[in-house]
C-alpha cells in the first residue's frame, strides 16, 4: 500500500489515525476527504499541514463525482466519514441514513469500479445491542436500537455484501467507545471534562449505571492499523479496550482528577432507547497480534490533561460554534 483515502480524517478518531499512521510509516501517502460538518475540524489535522506525504480534500463521500477523482489516485481507502452521536441520531434520524448508508454505497461503488486493493469500514459496537452478561463475538446477531447504530448496522451489511457479490476487497471494524484528544465536546468525556473545568453542571442521563467499554483512541488505531495490513478479506472484527465501567464511574474520575465537587453532577432524564451495556470479545483481532497499551486510569489522565492544556481549541468550539450551543440547549435544557 502506498496511497490511502481516509474519510471523515478531519474528526476525532480520523484525525488521531491520520497522525498515527504518518508517524509510523514513511512510506504512505494519505488523503483526508472529510465535509467538515459540525463536528469535522482541520485544526485537528493542522500540525500535519506541513507534511508532503498529507493532503486534504473538502468534499463529501455522497458525491460521486469527487469521490472517484480521489479514489482513481489511491489503493487504500480506510472510511471512518459517518454521523456518530446517538443523541442527534434520535432528533434527525434522516441525515445519518444518508450519509452512513448512502455515503457507503458511493465509496463502494468507486472502489469497485477502480479495483481498489483494500476497503476497510469502521463501525461500532453499537451495531450489537445490549447485553446483559457476556460479551458479543462478530458472529452475534445485529440488534441496534438508536437510528444512529442502525444506520452503521445497515452499512456494514452494504459493505459485505460488496465483498460477496462483487468481490470489493473489504474488511469491518467494530470498535467500543472511544476517547481521548480532539474528540468533539458534546460526547461523554470531553463534554464533562470541560463542564467541570468551568464548574458547569455534569448531564449524567437516568441513574449513571449504563456500562460501556472505553478505549483510547491510539490503541484503536494501532487495532485499525493491525486489521488493515493482517485482517482476513470479508471479515468483521472488534477492537474493545477491556475497561467495562458505568457512567457515573467515568464520571466520579474526572471530578475526583480535577478536584471538583460531586455537587457538579446532575442527573437527567434518560434518553429513550438507552442501551444499559456493551461488551464485545476481542480474541479475533488479538490473534492478528493487537492488543491495547492503555488501562483506562492511564488514558483518562492522558485525555483530562490534553484539554486542559487544549483550551482554546474546545472552547471555541463550545462558545463559538453555534451548532453546538443549538444542540446542547436542545439536549438539556428541559430534561
Amino acid at each position: 500500500m502506498k496511497s490511502i483515502l481516509v474519510t471523515g480524517g478531519a474528526g476525532f478518531i480520523g484525525s488521531n489515525f491520520v497522525r498515527y499512521m504518518l508517524n509510523k510509516y514513511d512510506r504512505y501517502n494519505i488523503i483526508v476527504l472529510d465535509a467538515l460538518t459540525y463536528a469535522g475540524n482541520r485544526e485537528n489535522l493542522k500540525d500535519l499541514e506541513g507534511d508532503s506525504r498529507y493532503r486534504f480534500v473538502k468534499g463529501d463521500i455522497r458525491d460521486a463525482k469527487i469521490v472517484r477523482e480521489i479514489m482513481r489516485q489511491v489503493d487504500t481507502v480506510v472510511n471512518f466519514a459517518a454521523e456518530t452521536h446517538v443523541d442527534r441520531s434520535i432528533q434527525e434520524a434522516g441525515s445519518f441514513i444518508d450519509t452512513d448508508i448512502k455515503g457507503t454505497f458511493v465509496l463502494l461503488e468507486a472502489a469497485k469500479e477502480f479495483n481498489i486493493e483494500r476497503f476497510l469500514h469502521i463501525s461500532t459496537d453499537e451495531v450489537y445491542g445490549s447485553i446483559e452478561s457476556g460479551s458479543f463475538r462478530e458472529s452475534d446477531l445485529l440488534e441496534p436500537n438508536s437510528p444512529y447504530s442502525s444506520s452503521k448496522a445497515g452499512g456494514d451489511l452494504l459493505v459485505r455484501s460488496y465483498f460477496v457479490t462483487y468481490g470489493v476487497p473489504a474488511l469491518i471494524t467494530r470498535s467500543s467507545n472511544n476517547y481521548g484528544p480532539y474528540q468533539y465536546p458534546e460526547k461523554l468525556i470531553p463534554l464533562f471534562v470541560t463542564n467541570a473545568i468551568d464548574d458547569q453542571p455534569l448531564p449524567l442521563y437516568g441513574d449513571g449505571k449504563n456500562v460501556r467499554d472505553w478505549i483510547y483512541v491510539e490503541d484503536n488505531c494501532s487495532g485499525i492499523d493491525v486489521v488493515l495490513h493482517k485482517g482476513q478479506l470479508g471479515q468483521f472484527y472488534n477492537i474493545g479496550g477491556g475497561n467495562e465501567r458505568e457512567n457515573v464511574f467515568i464520571t466520579d474520575f474526572i471530578l475526583d482528577y480535577l478536584g471538583k465537587p460531586k455537587s457538579l453532577i446532575q442527573p437527567v432524564k434518560d434518553r429513550p432507547g438507552h442501551d444499559r451495556r456493551y461488551s464485545i470479545n476481542t480474541t479475533k483481532v488479538k490473534s492478528l497480534g493487537w492488543k491495547p497499551a492503555y488501562d483506562l486510569e492511564k488514558g483518562l489522565k492522558k485525555t483530562i490533561d490534553w484539554y486542559i492544556n487544549n483550551e482554546k481549541w474546545w472552547r471555541h468550539i463550545k462558545e463559538k460554534q453555534e451548532e453546538y450551543t443549538k444542540f446542547y440547549e436542545l439536549q438539556y435544557k428541559n430534561r
